[in-house]
């Protein structure tokens, strides 16, 4: 892998990261384009697409800071005033929202570990399911957009939204699904608000991208040969800035607009990805 294919990649995943396009697929089609599957095993590509999403997670950590500041130190002074019958409403908000989160983390982890093997392997760097992934899943944010009540604010969220956007983001291991797009989609099939679903579905990210990111980092320091220490670093750098510039995108875009152009855009890539395997221009594996 050359620096500028690192960059290339780096960019590619802080632009879809949190744009509910597949941040996977987007980066196996640009892999597959540059022709790194010849040098690279998929066990390496799969461990470096999970460490430059560190980088992404240091996006999502800075540009949410400060909910993240309240939900950590009122989960703590929360859970602790509650012990002494104790709390005021914010405290006990910021409190119940990290329980939230926490249990909206549990269906993926348990997931991704028992499916870990799968997940790294051949088959979720299938072009076939990658660009059916994005056909479905397209199709089931319409549905959300059409179907979703729209009224629910993060004080509204509960045990039932939380599930709901947690079992969504199961999905998102499936490569093509995109962890924004099932995560928004389950969030907006929940009630929530469009914003709400976004600034819910990016809390709800940390602990899974976190969690990623640092079970695949043993694997990425054994095959630094193939990858490259400087190529790592430049790349998660990259994916760092481009990811906030996206999430400040996305949040400001919601506030106004449907999620229709990123429903296009899917039915549009996944379409395209499938017509260039069947066409042979790109082999599938």
């Amino acid at each position: 892998m050359t620096l500028l294919q690192a960059i290339i990649l780096g960019i590619v995943q802080g632009l879809t990261e949190f744009i509910p396009i597949s941040s996977t697929g987007h980066l196996i089609l640009t892999e597959k384009l540059m022709g790194l599957e010849r040098v690279m095993t998929p066990e390496q590509i799969t461990a470096f697409i999970a460490v430059i999403q560190l980088g992404t997670l240091g996006a999502v950590i800075i540009y949410f800071f400060g909910d993240i500041v309240n939900i950590t130190t009122g989960f703590i002074s929360g859970n602790l005033a509650m012990l002494r019958g104790q709390g005021d409403a914010e405290t006990r908000h910021h409190s119940k929202l990290g329980w939230l989160i926490i249990l909206g983390s549990l269906p993926v982890g348990t997931v991704g570990l028992a499916a870990k093997k799968i997940i790294e392997g051949r088959l979720t760097k299938n072009l076939y399911v990658i660009g059916t992934s994005m056909i479905i899943w397209a199709i089931l944010l319409l549905v959300a957009e059409l179907a979703g009540s729209r009224k629910k604010h993060m004080e509204d969220i509960g045990v039932k939204e939380s599930l709901a956007v947690g079992f969504a983001q199961v999905f998102a291991l499936i490569p093509g699904s995109s962890r924004s797009g099932t995560t928004i989609t389950g969030a907006l099939l929940a009630g929530l608000t469009r914003d709400v679903a976004a600034r819910f579905s990016f809390l709800l990210s940390i602990p899974a991208i976190a969690a990623s990111g640092l079970l695949e980092m043993k694997e990425a320091v054994k095959s630094i040969g193939g990858i490259g220490t400087a190529n790592l670093a430049v790349s998660a750098l990259v994916s760092a800035l481009v990811g906030y510039a996206s999430i400040a995108f996305l949040m400001n875009y919601l506030r106004h607009h449907t999620t229709y152009l990123f429903i296009g855009y899917r039915l549009i890539v996944g379409t395209l990805i499938l017509i260039l395997v069947f066409a042979g221009w790109v082999m599938p594996i």
